[in-house]
């Protein structure tokens, strides 16, 4: 074969391995960041490897419903997974297959180690690398008196917040690294994106269990951001206020209405479509970010 020949197959497997890249929402360099396609000539995002393969955890109810169905809408092969109530998942499966996309759904607790490693495995298998993950599974704990550092009982005081605990930072890190290892540019992979439901709690600090837990994945998130970019994955995360979910009781959310200057609670949609742009290649210089989505809410400011 010619110079030129050989000039033009290399150019066409650069530009194939440039919008793999892109799809998938990386960060640094489209050089480094995929592998070329095994066919010269044959845009990367066109082989198996090029699929968009997301995990949402806790993706059977809430917002992780709500952006599992987006997400499905928007070309993903999606992992809807659930800890106990296979019924949820298996209807938001049911919603984003008829709808033209590809779901599956897999049970896991997430804060079980060997589950998580398993739920990543088995997405490998079934439907190629994972490209995307949403940490968005997790716990409020004790409220009330007995999520306060004097009323609660002391005698398992400790153990019920380590139930907080668990699922929200262990089970979203290990969750974090399962995801690493297939998206790393640097084992093979494609590069991604990770998106992190925090919370306004955080920084409010009611329920107090739960609003450790998610500064605990806000510090995560800082201390990850460095680390997983130069391995071409982004990570951000989405703070929640008041949302129409089963985890806020309708008297929950109209005792807080005096601080929501909107005056009403979120949809999960309106959640979940900040979620699906930051996994998006839109948000390709984000990382590192956390919004806000709280009726104008401040993160700490009006309790």
């Amino acid at each position: 074969m010619s110079n030129d020949g050989l000039l033009k197959l290399g150019l066409a497997a650069a530009a194939g391995a440039a919008v793999s890249w892109y799809l998938c929402g990386g960060t640094g360099s489209a050089a480094t960041a995929s592998p070329v396609a095994a066919t010269a000539g044959v845009p990367a995002q066109q082989q198996p490897t090029g699929t968009k393969v997301v995990i949402v955890t806790g993706g059977s109810r809430g917002i992780g419903a709500a952006v599992s169905v987006l997400l499905g809408r928007q070309g993903y092969s999606v992992v809807v997974n659930y800890n106990s109530n296979k019924s949820k998942a298996d209807a938001v499966v049911a919603e984003i297959i008829a709808a033209g996309g590809t779901a599956i759904a897999i049970a896991a607790n997430v804060a079980d180690e060997a589950a998580v490693v398993q739920m990543f495995l088995t997405v490998k298998e079934q439907l190629g690398p994972v490209t995307h993950l949403v940490n968005n599974a997790g716990v409020i704990g004790p409220k009330g008196a007995s999520g306060t550092l004097l009323g609660a009982d002391p005698v398992d005081q400790v153990e019920k917040i380590l139930a907080v605990i668990r699922p929200n930072v262990f089970g979203a890190y290990v969750c974090c690294r399962e995801a690493a290892k297939q998206m790393s540019t640097s084992k093979g992979g494609y590069g991604g994106a990770i998106v992190n439901v925090s919370s306004g709690s955080a920084f409010i600090g009611t329920p107090v269990p739960y609003a450790m837990s998610k500064g605990a994945m806000n510090s995560m998130q800082a201390g990850l951001v460095g680390e997983l970019a130069a391995h071409g994955i982004r990570i951000n995360s989405v703070s929640p206020g008041m949302t129409k979910t089963d985890m806020v009781p309708d008297d929950v959310l109209l005792a807080n209405m005096k601080n929501i200057p909107m005056k009403r609670g979120g949809e999960p949609i309106e959640i979940a479509t900040f979620i699906a742009f930051l996994l998006s290649s839109d948000a390709s210089y984000a990382s590192g970010a956390n919004i806000r989505i709280g009726g104008g809410r401040p993160m700490g400011g009006s309790q």
